[in-house]
Protein backbone atom coordinates (compact mmCIF):
# COMPACT_ATOMS: atom_id res chain seq x y z
CA UNK A 1 0.00 0.00 0.00
CA UNK A 2 0.91 3.35 -1.13
CA UNK A 3 2.66 5.70 2.11
CA UNK A 4 1.29 9.28 1.09
CA UNK A 5 3.02 12.14 2.13
CA UNK A 6 -0.32 13.77 3.40
CA UNK A 7 -3.55 12.20 3.66
CA UNK A 8 -6.75 14.32 4.71
CA UNK A 9 -9.20 11.61 5.29
CA UNK A 10 -13.20 12.32 5.09
CA UNK A 11 -12.51 15.76 6.00
CA UNK A 12 -15.79 18.18 6.92
CA UNK A 13 -15.91 21.54 8.08
CA UNK A 14 -19.01 23.54 8.47
CA UNK A 15 -19.42 27.31 8.75
CA UNK A 16 -23.21 28.91 9.91
CA UNK A 17 -25.24 28.35 7.10
CA UNK A 18 -22.93 26.01 4.99
CA UNK A 19 -20.68 23.06 4.76
CA UNK A 20 -17.62 24.23 3.65
CA UNK A 21 -15.75 20.64 3.25
CA UNK A 22 -18.21 17.70 3.23
CA UNK A 23 -16.32 14.74 3.82
CA UNK A 24 -13.22 15.32 1.35
CA UNK A 25 -10.29 12.91 0.75
CA UNK A 26 -6.63 14.58 -0.58
CA UNK A 27 -4.15 12.37 -0.16
CA UNK A 28 -0.68 14.31 -1.53
CA UNK A 29 2.27 12.19 -2.70
CA UNK A 30 5.75 13.21 -2.32
CA UNK A 31 7.67 14.84 -4.80
CA UNK A 32 4.50 15.90 -6.63
CA UNK A 33 2.34 18.67 -7.77
CA UNK A 34 -0.82 18.11 -6.75
CA UNK A 35 -3.49 20.67 -7.97
CA UNK A 36 -6.52 21.28 -6.04
CA UNK A 37 -9.30 22.87 -8.73
CA UNK A 38 -12.81 24.04 -8.02
CA UNK A 39 -14.93 27.06 -8.41
CA UNK A 40 -15.04 30.08 -6.07
CA UNK A 41 -16.34 28.82 -2.43
CA UNK A 42 -16.02 25.33 -3.36
CA UNK A 43 -13.78 24.78 -0.57
CA UNK A 44 -10.12 24.93 -1.66
CA UNK A 45 -8.90 27.62 1.06
CA UNK A 46 -11.17 25.82 3.56
CA UNK A 47 -9.33 22.51 3.04
CA UNK A 48 -6.04 23.77 3.23
CA UNK A 49 -6.76 26.09 6.11
CA UNK A 50 -7.72 23.14 7.90
CA UNK A 51 -4.18 21.12 6.93
CA UNK A 52 -2.43 24.50 8.15
CA UNK A 53 -4.14 24.52 11.28
CA UNK A 54 -6.18 28.16 10.84
CA UNK A 55 -9.70 26.00 10.96
CA UNK A 56 -10.19 22.76 12.94
CA UNK A 57 -12.48 19.94 11.33
CA UNK A 58 -15.71 18.78 12.60
CA UNK A 59 -14.77 15.37 11.28
CA UNK A 60 -12.06 13.46 10.03
CA UNK A 61 -8.27 12.78 10.20
CA UNK A 62 -5.10 14.21 8.91
CA UNK A 63 -2.04 11.58 8.40
CA UNK A 64 1.87 12.04 7.81
CA UNK A 65 3.74 9.65 6.37
CA UNK A 66 0.97 7.14 7.51
CA UNK A 67 0.31 8.64 11.26
CA UNK A 68 -2.05 10.67 12.21
CA UNK A 69 -1.68 14.14 13.98
CA UNK A 70 -3.26 16.65 15.45
CA UNK A 71 -3.11 20.56 13.72
CA UNK A 72 -4.40 22.88 16.17
CA UNK A 73 -2.15 26.06 14.72
CA UNK A 74 -0.08 27.09 12.18
CA UNK A 75 2.85 26.55 14.57
CA UNK A 76 1.95 22.92 14.89
CA UNK A 77 1.85 22.61 11.30
CA UNK A 78 5.07 24.16 10.81
CA UNK A 79 6.17 21.79 13.54
CA UNK A 80 5.31 18.88 10.97
CA UNK A 81 7.11 20.85 7.82
CA UNK A 82 4.04 21.85 6.87
CA UNK A 83 3.79 25.80 5.22
CA UNK A 84 1.53 28.04 3.20
CA UNK A 85 1.28 31.10 1.06
CA UNK A 86 -2.23 32.49 1.51
CA UNK A 87 -4.31 34.17 -1.40
CA UNK A 88 -4.52 37.16 0.78
CA UNK A 89 -0.78 37.73 1.93
CA UNK A 90 -0.42 37.23 5.58
CA UNK A 91 2.47 40.46 6.08
CA UNK A 92 3.08 43.05 8.25
CA UNK A 93 3.35 46.12 5.57
CA UNK A 94 5.45 48.48 8.06
CA UNK A 95 7.86 46.00 8.89
CA UNK A 96 10.66 45.05 6.72
CA UNK A 97 11.31 41.46 4.16
CA UNK A 98 13.66 40.18 7.05
CA UNK A 99 11.46 41.36 9.90
CA UNK A 100 8.48 39.06 8.07
CA UNK A 101 10.47 36.33 7.23
CA UNK A 102 11.60 35.52 11.01
CA UNK A 103 8.33 37.15 12.68
CA UNK A 104 6.97 34.30 14.71
CA UNK A 105 10.49 32.42 15.25
CA UNK A 106 12.89 35.01 15.98
CA UNK A 107 16.75 34.05 16.18
CA UNK A 108 17.95 34.93 19.89
CA UNK A 109 20.09 34.96 22.41
CA UNK A 110 19.70 35.95 26.16
CA UNK A 111 16.61 37.83 24.57
CA UNK A 112 18.55 39.59 22.30
CA UNK A 113 17.57 39.39 18.61
CA UNK A 114 20.46 37.96 15.96
CA UNK A 115 19.44 39.16 13.12
CA UNK A 116 22.72 38.35 11.80
CA UNK A 117 22.17 34.81 11.18
CA UNK A 118 18.72 35.21 9.63
CA UNK A 119 19.72 37.57 6.87
CA UNK A 120 22.72 35.20 5.87
CA UNK A 121 20.03 32.49 5.75
CA UNK A 122 17.41 34.66 3.74
CA UNK A 123 20.02 35.58 1.50
CA UNK A 124 21.68 32.44 0.67
CA UNK A 125 17.81 30.82 0.43
CA UNK A 126 16.74 33.70 -2.08
CA UNK A 127 19.87 33.19 -4.11
CA UNK A 128 19.84 29.54 -3.80
CA UNK A 129 15.99 29.35 -4.87
CA UNK A 130 16.19 32.46 -7.40
CA UNK A 131 14.12 34.85 -5.17
CA UNK A 132 15.62 38.19 -5.20
CA UNK A 133 15.08 39.82 -2.42
CA UNK A 134 16.23 43.17 -0.61
CA UNK A 135 15.92 42.37 2.93
CA UNK A 136 16.02 45.59 4.36
CA UNK A 137 12.80 46.71 2.21
CA UNK A 138 9.21 47.94 3.35
CA UNK A 139 6.58 45.62 2.49
CA UNK A 140 4.64 48.66 1.64
CA UNK A 141 7.28 49.49 -1.27
CA UNK A 142 7.71 46.15 -2.55
CA UNK A 143 5.43 44.75 -5.25
CA UNK A 144 3.14 42.29 -5.39
CA UNK A 145 4.71 39.84 -6.92
CA UNK A 146 8.30 40.66 -4.31
CA UNK A 147 5.59 40.25 -1.68
CA UNK A 148 5.15 36.63 -2.54
CA UNK A 149 8.66 36.16 -2.76
CA UNK A 150 8.75 36.90 0.62
CA UNK A 151 5.98 34.86 1.80
CA UNK A 152 8.16 31.77 -0.17
CA UNK A 153 10.99 32.56 1.56
CA UNK A 154 8.73 32.33 5.12
CA UNK A 155 8.19 28.82 4.64
CA UNK A 156 11.87 28.15 3.23
CA UNK A 157 13.36 29.57 6.08
CA UNK A 158 11.23 27.39 8.23
CA UNK A 159 12.25 24.52 6.32
CA UNK A 160 9.18 23.70 5.32
CA UNK A 161 8.81 20.34 3.02
CA UNK A 162 5.01 20.33 2.54
CA UNK A 163 4.13 23.50 0.62
CA UNK A 164 0.76 24.68 0.15
CA UNK A 165 0.51 28.01 -2.94
CA UNK A 166 -3.29 29.04 -2.48
CA UNK A 167 -3.90 30.79 -5.66
CA UNK A 168 0.13 31.89 -6.13
CA UNK A 169 -0.75 33.72 -9.98
CA UNK A 170 -3.30 35.56 -9.42
CA UNK A 171 -1.53 38.62 -8.88
CA UNK A 172 1.59 38.21 -11.11
CA UNK A 173 2.38 39.18 -14.14
CA UNK A 174 3.62 36.89 -16.91
CA UNK A 175 6.74 36.81 -16.00
CA UNK A 176 6.34 36.39 -12.71
CA UNK A 177 3.85 33.27 -13.33
CA UNK A 178 7.37 31.47 -15.32
CA UNK A 179 9.65 32.19 -12.45
CA UNK A 180 7.23 31.16 -10.40
CA UNK A 181 6.32 27.85 -11.98
CA UNK A 182 10.35 26.94 -12.32
CA UNK A 183 10.66 27.66 -8.80
CA UNK A 184 7.84 24.82 -8.22
CA UNK A 185 9.74 22.26 -10.39
CA UNK A 186 12.71 23.29 -8.75
CA UNK A 187 11.17 22.14 -5.16
CA UNK A 188 9.98 18.56 -6.52
CA UNK A 189 13.54 17.95 -7.28
CA UNK A 190 14.54 18.86 -4.01
CA UNK A 191 12.05 16.27 -2.97
CA UNK A 192 9.31 18.66 -1.65
CA UNK A 193 5.93 17.93 -2.00
CA UNK A 194 3.15 20.60 -3.29
CA UNK A 195 -0.38 21.20 -3.58
CA UNK A 196 -1.42 23.90 -5.90
CA UNK A 197 -4.33 25.64 -5.55
CA UNK A 198 -5.60 27.55 -8.56
CA UNK A 199 -8.48 28.75 -11.28
CA UNK A 200 -6.26 28.38 -14.41
CA UNK A 201 -6.29 25.15 -15.99
CA UNK A 202 -3.65 26.04 -18.34
CA UNK A 203 -1.11 26.08 -15.39
CA UNK A 204 -2.47 23.07 -14.30
CA UNK A 205 -1.81 21.41 -17.34
CA UNK A 206 1.84 22.65 -17.86
CA UNK A 207 3.02 22.02 -14.13
CA UNK A 208 0.35 19.45 -11.95
CA UNK A 209 1.07 15.29 -11.97
CA UNK A 210 -2.50 14.90 -10.24
CA UNK A 211 -5.49 17.03 -9.75
CA UNK A 212 -8.59 16.92 -6.81
CA UNK A 213 -11.46 18.53 -8.03
CA UNK A 214 -13.95 20.34 -5.45
CA UNK A 215 -17.48 21.35 -6.26
CA UNK A 216 -19.59 23.30 -4.06
CA UNK A 217 -17.51 21.96 -0.84
CA UNK A 218 -17.37 18.05 -2.09
CA UNK A 219 -15.18 15.67 -3.89
CA UNK A 220 -15.59 15.56 -7.48
CA UNK A 221 -12.80 13.21 -7.94
CA UNK A 222 -8.96 13.39 -8.34
CA UNK A 223 -7.09 12.49 -12.11
CA UNK A 224 -3.75 12.34 -13.55
CA UNK A 225 -2.82 15.15 -15.18
CA UNK A 226 -1.30 13.14 -18.15
CA UNK A 227 -4.60 11.63 -19.04
CA UNK A 228 -6.95 14.36 -19.06
CA UNK A 229 -7.41 17.50 -20.41
CA UNK A 230 -8.87 21.20 -19.68
CA UNK A 231 -11.92 20.32 -21.31
CA UNK A 232 -12.75 17.37 -19.11
CA UNK A 233 -11.19 19.31 -15.85
CA UNK A 234 -13.24 22.20 -16.99
CA UNK A 235 -16.46 19.58 -16.95
CA UNK A 236 -15.63 18.45 -13.43
CA UNK A 237 -15.41 22.09 -11.87
CA UNK A 238 -18.93 23.84 -12.87
CA UNK A 239 -20.80 20.53 -14.33
CA UNK A 240 -21.09 21.89 -17.90
CA UNK A 241 -19.78 22.71 -21.13
CA UNK A 242 -17.41 26.57 -20.46
CA UNK A 243 -17.16 28.07 -24.09
CA UNK A 244 -13.35 29.77 -23.61
CA UNK A 245 -13.83 31.78 -25.91
CA UNK A 246 -16.60 34.75 -25.73
CA UNK A 247 -18.75 35.14 -28.74
CA UNK A 248 -18.56 38.84 -29.45
CA UNK A 249 -20.15 40.40 -32.32
CA UNK A 250 -19.12 43.52 -34.40
CA UNK A 251 -20.56 47.03 -33.02
CA UNK A 252 -20.47 50.49 -34.32
CA UNK A 253 -18.08 53.37 -32.27
CA UNK A 254 -19.96 56.19 -31.79
CA UNK A 255 -19.33 59.62 -29.28
CA UNK A 256 -16.57 59.12 -26.79
CA UNK A 257 -17.05 58.73 -23.67
CA UNK A 258 -14.29 58.81 -22.54
CA UNK A 259 -11.39 61.80 -23.53
CA UNK A 260 -8.22 61.64 -21.62
CA UNK A 261 -5.56 64.69 -22.78
CA UNK A 262 -2.17 65.35 -22.24
CA UNK A 263 -2.36 63.38 -18.47
CA UNK A 264 0.66 63.24 -16.60
CA UNK A 265 0.99 61.87 -12.63
CA UNK A 266 3.58 62.87 -10.67
CA UNK A 267 4.94 60.28 -8.55
CA UNK A 268 7.79 61.66 -5.89
CA UNK A 269 9.86 58.46 -5.99
CA UNK A 270 10.01 58.34 -9.71
CA UNK A 271 9.06 62.15 -10.78
CA UNK A 272 6.48 61.71 -14.02
CA UNK A 273 5.50 57.94 -13.43
CA UNK A 274 2.97 58.91 -16.34
CA UNK A 275 3.62 61.40 -19.03
CA UNK A 276 1.38 62.62 -21.85
CA UNK A 277 -1.59 60.07 -22.32
CA UNK A 278 -3.71 60.50 -24.65
CA UNK A 279 -6.28 58.81 -26.09
CA UNK A 280 -10.69 57.97 -26.08
CA UNK A 281 -12.97 55.46 -25.30
CA UNK A 282 -15.59 55.33 -27.27
CA UNK A 283 -19.63 54.09 -26.66
CA UNK A 284 -19.12 50.22 -27.93
CA UNK A 285 -15.89 49.51 -27.64
CA UNK A 286 -13.27 47.97 -24.99
CA UNK A 287 -10.36 49.13 -24.89
CA UNK A 288 -7.52 47.77 -23.05
CA UNK A 289 -5.09 49.58 -21.19
CA UNK A 290 -2.35 46.20 -21.75
CA UNK A 291 1.65 46.21 -19.83
CA UNK A 292 3.57 44.74 -17.59
CA UNK A 293 2.76 45.53 -13.59
CA UNK A 294 4.68 48.81 -12.83
CA UNK A 295 4.61 50.45 -16.16
CA UNK A 296 2.03 53.15 -14.85
CA UNK A 297 -1.22 51.80 -15.58
CA UNK A 298 -1.88 51.55 -11.47
CA UNK A 299 -1.01 55.48 -11.34
CA UNK A 300 -3.16 56.27 -14.13
CA UNK A 301 -6.22 54.29 -13.21
CA UNK A 302 -5.91 55.59 -9.64
CA UNK A 303 -6.08 59.35 -10.99
CA UNK A 304 -8.71 58.56 -13.77
CA UNK A 305 -11.14 57.13 -10.73
CA UNK A 306 -10.59 60.32 -8.25
CA UNK A 307 -7.71 57.77 -5.93
CA UNK A 308 -5.11 60.28 -6.67
CA UNK A 309 -4.64 63.41 -8.81
CA UNK A 310 -3.28 64.37 -12.42
CA UNK A 311 -0.60 66.39 -11.99
CA UNK A 312 -1.68 67.77 -15.61
CA UNK A 313 -4.08 67.30 -18.58
CA UNK A 314 -7.47 66.91 -18.70
CA UNK A 315 -9.99 64.34 -18.50
CA UNK A 316 -14.04 64.46 -19.86
CA UNK A 317 -16.26 62.41 -19.28
CA UNK A 318 -19.51 62.67 -21.56
CA UNK A 319 -17.93 66.26 -22.51
CA UNK A 320 -17.69 67.05 -18.78
CA UNK A 321 -14.20 68.18 -16.97
CA UNK A 322 -14.15 65.60 -14.35
CA UNK A 323 -9.85 66.21 -13.79
CA UNK A 324 -10.58 67.42 -10.36
CA UNK A 325 -14.39 65.80 -9.62
CA UNK A 326 -14.93 63.92 -6.42
CA UNK A 327 -15.18 60.36 -6.41
CA UNK A 328 -19.08 60.61 -5.47
CA UNK A 329 -19.28 63.03 -8.44
CA UNK A 330 -17.44 60.78 -11.18
CA UNK A 331 -19.80 58.07 -9.41
CA UNK A 332 -22.83 60.39 -10.63
CA UNK A 333 -21.50 61.24 -13.83
CA UNK A 334 -21.73 57.04 -14.53
CA UNK A 335 -18.33 56.30 -13.92
CA UNK A 336 -17.64 52.69 -12.43
CA UNK A 337 -14.88 51.03 -11.02
CA UNK A 338 -13.51 47.36 -10.44
CA UNK A 339 -10.65 48.12 -8.69
CA UNK A 340 -7.32 46.34 -9.10
CA UNK A 341 -7.12 45.96 -5.10
CA UNK A 342 -10.56 44.48 -3.93
CA UNK A 343 -9.65 44.69 -0.14
CA UNK A 344 -8.28 48.14 -0.16
CA UNK A 345 -10.03 50.31 -2.82
CA UNK A 346 -13.43 47.79 -3.63
CA UNK A 347 -14.76 46.59 -0.19
CA UNK A 348 -15.37 47.45 3.92
CA UNK A 349 -14.86 43.70 4.62
CA UNK A 350 -16.08 44.19 8.32
CA UNK A 351 -19.27 45.66 6.80
CA UNK A 352 -21.90 42.78 5.68
CA UNK A 353 -22.43 41.91 2.01
CA UNK A 354 -25.80 44.29 1.66
CA UNK A 355 -23.93 47.52 2.97
CA UNK A 356 -20.97 46.62 0.06
CA UNK A 357 -23.57 46.44 -2.40
CA UNK A 358 -25.26 49.50 -1.81
CA UNK A 359 -21.69 51.35 -1.35
CA UNK A 360 -22.10 53.64 -4.64
CA UNK A 361 -26.00 54.44 -4.01
CA UNK A 362 -27.20 53.85 -1.11
CA UNK A 363 -28.19 57.95 -1.20
CA UNK A 364 -30.59 57.10 -3.94
CA UNK A 365 -34.18 57.08 -3.10
CA UNK A 366 -34.44 53.05 -3.40
CA UNK A 367 -32.47 52.59 -0.73
CA UNK A 368 -33.05 55.68 2.06
CA UNK A 369 -35.95 58.33 3.03
CA UNK A 370 -35.30 61.64 4.60
CA UNK A 371 -31.96 60.62 5.56
CA UNK A 372 -32.99 57.09 7.00
CA UNK A 373 -31.45 53.80 5.71
CA UNK A 374 -33.90 51.81 4.04
CA UNK A 375 -33.37 47.96 4.92
CA UNK A 376 -35.86 46.52 3.57
CA UNK A 377 -35.07 47.85 -0.28
CA UNK A 378 -31.33 47.59 0.55
CA UNK A 379 -31.82 43.78 1.48
CA UNK A 380 -34.17 43.23 -1.75
CA UNK A 381 -31.64 44.83 -4.38
CA UNK A 382 -28.81 42.69 -2.22
CA UNK A 383 -30.40 39.13 -2.48
CA UNK A 384 -31.38 40.21 -6.80
CA UNK A 385 -27.31 40.68 -7.46
CA UNK A 386 -26.67 37.63 -4.91
CA UNK A 387 -28.86 35.34 -7.51
CA UNK A 388 -27.73 37.19 -10.66
CA UNK A 389 -24.04 36.92 -9.78
CA UNK A 390 -24.11 33.91 -8.46
CA UNK A 391 -22.43 35.34 -5.91
CA UNK A 392 -22.22 32.76 -2.62
CA UNK A 393 -22.02 33.44 0.80
CA UNK A 394 -23.04 31.39 4.46
CA UNK A 395 -25.88 33.78 5.08
CA UNK A 396 -26.63 35.78 2.21
CA UNK A 397 -27.00 39.39 2.13
CA UNK A 398 -26.28 39.32 6.16
CA UNK A 399 -22.80 37.99 5.44
CA UNK A 400 -19.78 39.76 6.50
CA UNK A 401 -17.44 40.39 3.72
CA UNK A 402 -14.37 39.71 4.88
CA UNK A 403 -15.54 35.67 5.57
CA UNK A 404 -16.64 35.43 1.82
CA UNK A 405 -13.60 33.98 -0.59
CA UNK A 406 -11.86 36.06 -2.61
CA UNK A 407 -13.69 35.30 -5.82
CA UNK A 408 -17.22 35.90 -4.39
CA UNK A 409 -15.50 39.30 -2.93
CA UNK A 410 -14.77 39.80 -6.60
CA UNK A 411 -18.11 39.04 -7.91
CA UNK A 412 -19.86 41.25 -5.45
CA UNK A 413 -17.71 43.87 -6.89
CA UNK A 414 -18.06 43.24 -10.35
CA UNK A 415 -21.88 42.64 -9.92
CA UNK A 416 -22.33 46.21 -8.15
CA UNK A 417 -20.66 47.96 -10.58
CA UNK A 418 -22.28 46.77 -13.30
CA UNK A 419 -25.21 46.75 -12.53
CA UNK A 420 -25.59 50.51 -11.94
CA UNK A 421 -25.70 50.41 -16.13
CA UNK A 422 -22.66 52.93 -16.02
CA UNK A 423 -21.53 55.16 -19.29
CA UNK A 424 -17.64 54.32 -18.35
CA UNK A 425 -16.78 50.85 -16.53
CA UNK A 426 -13.18 51.13 -15.48
CA UNK A 427 -12.55 47.36 -14.99
CA UNK A 428 -8.87 46.37 -14.08
CA UNK A 429 -8.76 43.02 -13.44
CA UNK A 430 -11.90 42.08 -13.26
CA UNK A 431 -11.39 38.26 -13.63
CA UNK A 432 -8.76 37.93 -10.88
CA UNK A 433 -8.87 35.40 -8.79
CA UNK A 434 -12.24 33.79 -10.27
CA UNK A 435 -12.65 30.43 -11.91
CA UNK A 436 -13.57 29.93 -15.30
CA UNK A 437 -17.05 29.80 -15.30
CA UNK A 438 -16.96 32.82 -13.65
CA UNK A 439 -14.62 34.42 -15.83
CA UNK A 440 -17.25 32.97 -18.62
CA UNK A 441 -19.61 34.98 -17.48
CA UNK A 442 -17.82 38.24 -16.76
CA UNK A 443 -16.60 38.06 -19.74
CA UNK A 444 -19.99 38.09 -21.27
CA UNK A 445 -21.12 40.51 -19.06
CA UNK A 446 -17.88 43.17 -19.80
CA UNK A 447 -19.42 42.74 -23.88
CA UNK A 448 -22.86 43.13 -22.87
CA UNK A 449 -21.73 46.43 -21.45
CA UNK A 450 -20.15 47.31 -24.40
CA UNK A 451 -23.06 45.74 -26.36
CA UNK A 452 -25.33 47.95 -24.67
CA UNK A 453 -23.14 51.44 -25.54
CA UNK A 454 -20.80 52.05 -22.92
CA UNK A 455 -17.37 52.75 -23.21
CA UNK A 456 -15.21 49.76 -21.27
CA UNK A 457 -11.91 50.73 -20.10
CA UNK A 458 -10.07 47.21 -19.03
CA UNK A 459 -6.41 47.25 -17.44
CA UNK A 460 -5.43 43.27 -17.92
CA UNK A 461 -2.15 41.41 -17.31
CA UNK A 462 -4.15 38.27 -18.60
CA UNK A 463 -2.68 38.24 -22.38
CA UNK A 464 -5.93 36.18 -23.61
CA UNK A 465 -8.15 38.03 -22.20
CA UNK A 466 -6.74 41.35 -23.57
CA UNK A 467 -6.49 39.46 -27.15
CA UNK A 468 -9.96 37.69 -26.42
CA UNK A 469 -12.46 40.74 -25.79
CA UNK A 470 -10.55 43.66 -26.56
CA UNK A 471 -11.38 46.06 -29.41
CA UNK A 472 -8.41 47.87 -29.26
CA UNK A 473 -5.13 47.91 -27.17
CA UNK A 474 -3.13 50.90 -25.81
CA UNK A 475 0.07 49.17 -24.12
CA UNK A 476 2.24 50.88 -21.32
CA UNK A 477 5.62 51.33 -21.08
CA UNK A 478 7.41 52.98 -18.57
CA UNK A 479 4.53 55.14 -17.59
CA UNK A 480 3.73 56.01 -22.01
CA UNK A 481 1.71 54.91 -24.82
CA UNK A 482 3.78 53.15 -26.82
CA UNK A 483 1.57 51.22 -29.39
CA UNK A 484 -2.66 51.19 -30.40
CA UNK A 485 -3.09 47.82 -31.50
CA UNK A 486 -5.79 45.90 -33.24
CA UNK A 487 -6.57 42.16 -31.89
CA UNK A 488 -7.44 40.96 -34.95
CA UNK A 489 -4.15 42.23 -36.22
CA UNK A 490 -1.69 41.33 -34.07
CA UNK A 491 0.23 38.17 -32.64
CA UNK A 492 0.80 37.58 -29.10
CA UNK A 493 4.25 37.91 -29.93
CA UNK A 494 4.21 41.57 -30.95
CA UNK A 495 1.94 42.35 -28.33
CA UNK A 496 4.90 40.93 -25.93
CA UNK A 497 7.21 43.12 -27.53
CA UNK A 498 5.72 46.42 -27.54
CA UNK A 499 5.22 45.53 -23.52
CA UNK A 500 8.65 44.76 -23.24
CA UNK A 501 9.20 48.43 -24.63
CA UNK A 502 11.28 46.68 -27.69
CA UNK A 503 8.46 48.18 -30.45
CA UNK A 504 6.62 51.48 -30.60
CA UNK A 505 3.96 52.86 -33.19
CA UNK A 506 3.49 55.97 -31.14
CA UNK A 507 5.44 58.89 -32.93
CA UNK A 508 7.55 61.41 -30.85
CA UNK A 509 8.97 64.49 -31.28
CA UNK A 510 12.29 64.21 -32.72
CA UNK A 511 11.83 60.87 -32.56
CA UNK A 512 11.30 58.49 -35.37
CA UNK A 513 8.61 55.70 -35.42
Amino acid sequence: MEQYEIEMIGITKEFPGIIANDDITLQLKKGEIHALLGENGAGKSTLMSVLFGLYQPEKGIIKKRGKAVTIKNPNDANALGIGMVHQHFKLVEVFSVLENIILGVEPNQYGFLKKKEAREKIVALSEQYGLKINPDQLIEDISVGMQQRVEILKMLYRDNEILIFDEPTAVLTPQEIIDLIAIMRGFVKEGKSIIFITHKLNEIMAVADRCTVLRKGKLVGTVDIKETSKEQLSQMMVGRTVNFKPDKKETMTHTPILSVENCHVFNPSSHNSVRNINFTVNSGEIVCLAGIEGNGQSEFIHALTGLEKFSAGKVLLNGQDITKASIRNRSKLKMAHIPEDRHKHGLILDFSLEQNLVLQRYWEPDFQKNGFINHKGIRTYAQKLVDQYDIRSGQGPVTITRSMSGGNQQKAIVGREIDREPNLLVAVQPTRGLDIGAIEYIHSQLIAERNRGAGVLLVSLEIDEVMDISDRILVFYEGEIVGELNPKTITMEELGLYMAGAKSNIKKEGNPT
